[in-house]
């Protein structure tokens, strides 16, 4: 059983940054089965960024150099650095563990034209 909350969210002119977190309970396999991903109103949901087992990162091509995806692990928290914002970006954001086993409520960001 695991449990994921995501925050951070807010409004942000666009250019900005933001740094989004998902505290981790339970007990997940290795937060390396973690990503992010993210929803806009009528669009699909996408995977903006996850790890691999080993450990590398991939991005979507959309967030390629301006997001980051990182861990604490002392604090069992992922964490979606988000620079150089678009309203593109504009979405609610999720975290996911697990390969997709487990999902968070979102967070919203907005990125203001």
């Amino acid at each position: 059983q695991v449990r994921l909350v995501e925050s951070g969210g807010g409004l942000v002119q666009h250019g900005g940054s933001l740094r989004l977190s998902c505290t981790i309970s339970g007990s997940t396999s290795s937060f390396y089965t973690m990503g992010w991903s993210r929803q806009a109103p009528g669009k699909q949901r996408e995977l903006v960024a996850r790890f691999t087992i080993g450990g590398s990162t991939i991005y979507a091509d959309s967030v390629k150099g301006r997001f980051t995806i990182s861990t604490d692990n002392a604090k069992n928290t992922v964490y979606l650095q988000m620079t150089s914002l678009k309203p593109e970006d504009t979405a609610v954001y999720y975290c996911s563990a697990d390969r997709g086993t487990w999902w968070g409520q979102g967070t919203q960001v907005t990125v203001s034209s």
